[in-house]
């Protein structure tokens, strides 16, 4: 009995693959065992940079907010400890963004805080 293939399947399959190689360099955008490797394992770093892009954002907000906070007299811990202690809820994002745009709310809050 001869083996079933089932063609028109396994060529939608590839084909729909195939797409994601679009801009791809070289072999890599129409030879499809080369193309499968690279498609994913740039899946793979896209699942991953999804998850560490929170975490360089957060990082960014942290580095200007001790910047800015550093020019009034401060550091950027004890700037969020006296947020803290004083009941003001802001998060990291908009006081960076504070930080950087509005220089002169960002002083506001730094001198509600700490003054």
């Amino acid at each position: 009995m001869p083996r079933s293939v089932n063609k028109v399947a396994a060529h939608r399959r590839r084909k729909e693959f195939m797409k994601h190689a679009k801009g791809y360099w070289g072999r890599r955008k129409n030879v499809w065992s080369l193309a499968k490797n690279h498609i994913e394992k740039g899946m793979q770093y896209a699942y991953r940079d999804r998850r560490q892009k929170k975490r360089n954002f957060r990082s960014l907000w942290i580095i200007r907010i001790n910047a800015a906070a550093r020019l009034h007299g401060t550091t950027y811990s004890r700037l969020i400890h006296a947020l803290k202690l004083k009941n003001i809820d802001i998060n990291r994002k908009v006081l960076a963004d504070f930080a950087t745009t509005k220089p002169e709310l960002f002083t506001l809050i730094v001198n509600q805080a700490i003054g």
